[in-house]
């Protein structure tokens, strides 16, 4: 039986081994092809919950007030997430996140997934989910092999460019999660693995016309298949997928989903995306990833990101291209209780009507338990931070350099 708790951005992580206390609440989890146990109500019936914890340090050049380097903590995602089986068909999932959390920390809903689940070719989820999109963004930060995979890396995504979901012409989604439904399955021997799903995407502003937003995603998998929770991905495996070659292609389309009242554009967002895994002859794991982004919006979006008049809702998407490679390469001896997973990344944003930005970046896993245990340290010069997501002709920012301490912990 497939896990549905083991992505933590998507929503998902490991199972919970569950004491008497947690049995007695009737939360326990059930067994997967990682690990975990199962606490069974019946014959067809099971719950389960998870935690997930990601915190780091966070030194950048020239950012104090005295432009002096500053040293920040932060708390990036502190998550629980549980997920139940109440038929042989029929599964639900609900996952929070602490979406605030250096604020204080509000815990909002990052899941609500009522699942019908059929067989391998054709599977219906609704409620709020993540929108079938580029592999970094179903990778999520927890499954991903870089720690700030989002923070340096190519642009968000309709349902990603807001942290909580308004109505007000601002908003898309949350966290890469929209309300809507995806229908997702596999076929030839699951080889071929697809997603097609339509939402709410931009709400009010805009969209006056009240428009859906589609979304589809199709990937192919030469080598081995790739095993995830239904059209959710990795950006490593750590060898333990055996040889990985997989190809996708996706893409998003809104009619009036972006701009203002004032300039409603049309937006698409077209991605290709490339993961290699190879174990090589002296069992170190090489790891490839890649993605491309071409973005466009109907219309003349430099007047849209230009001349929207003050107090007017502006959804000021990134229209143009962006594409992010990086290379990892995980050595087979073990130092300590972890292997060392040295990488390197490079990330260029092309906007339209707005100047280039980019970001080098190398640094150091130290992986204890795969997905569940990793400690990072790295390094990233560029100009992405400085100029935001500030996509207009006035957009300005200096190069800098930051270095980061995260730790990931999931269970």
């Amino acid at each position: 039986m497939k896990s549905y708790i083991n992505h933590a951005e998507s929503g998902f992580n490991k199972r919970l081994l569950c004491t008497a206390i947690v049995s007695v609440l009737a939360m326990g989890h059930m067994a997967n092809s990682h690990a975990g146990a199962t606490f069974k109500i019946d014959d067809t019936k099971w719950v389960s919950v998870g935690l997930g914890l990601r915190s780091s340090f966070t030194a950048t050049e020239s950012a104090a007030a005295n432009k002096d380097w500053s040293n920040n903590f932060a708390l990036d995602n502190a998550r629980l997430y549980f997920a139940g089986q109440l038929h042989k068909y029929l599964k639900v999932e609900f996952n929070t996140d602490a979406q605030t959390a250096n604020n204080g920390g509000e815990v909002r809903i990052l899941d609500a997934i009522g699942k019908f689940e059929y067989n391998n070719y054709a599977n219906v989820w609704v409620g709020r989910m993540l929108v079938p999109g580029e592999r970094r963004e179903m990778n999520g930060p927890f499954y991903s092999g870089i720690y700030q995979t989002f923070g340096s890396g190519t642009p968000f995504e309709p349902a990603d460019y807001s942290l909580t979901i308004k109505s007000d012409g601002t908003s898309a989604g949350s966290f890469g999660r929209d309300d809507g439904a995806t229908i997702w399955g596999a076929a030839f021997s699951d080889r071929l693995q697809y997603a097609f799903g339509f939402f709410r995407g931009l709400r009010g502003g805009a969209n006056s016309g009240d428009n859906p937003l589609y979304a589809q995603k199709i990937s192919y998998n030469f080598w081995e298949v790739e095993k995830n929770p239904g059209y959710y991905t990795s950006g490593t495996y750590y060898g333990k997928g055996g040889d990985i070659l997989t190809i996708s292609g996706n893409n998003q389309y809104q009619t009036q989903g972006a701009g203002s009242t004032v300039n409603p554009g049309d937006f698409r967002g077209t991605g290709v995306d490339i993961l290699m895994e190879k174990i090589l002859p002296n069992k170190a794991v090489l790891t490839l990833e890649g993605d491309y982004k071409n973005y466009g919006i109907s219309g003349n979006y430099h007047a849209i990101q230009n001349s929207t008049p003050p107090g007017v809702a502006n959804f000021n998407m990134f229209s143009g291209q962006a594409y992010d490679v990086s290379g990892m390469y995980m050595f087979p001896q073990k130092v300590g209780i972890g292997l060392v997973q040295p990488y390197v990344r490079y990330v260029n944003i092309n906007p339209t009507g707005s100047t280039n930005r980019n970001s080098y970046q190398t640094g150091i896993n130290y992986v204890i338990d795969g997905h569940n245990a990793v400690v990072s340290l790295n390094y990233i010069y560029g100009d992405m931070v400085t100029k935001g997501l500030n996509y207009t002709t006035s957009a300005t920012g200096n190069k800098e350099s930051s270095l980061l301490l995260g730790f990931q912990w999931q269970i």
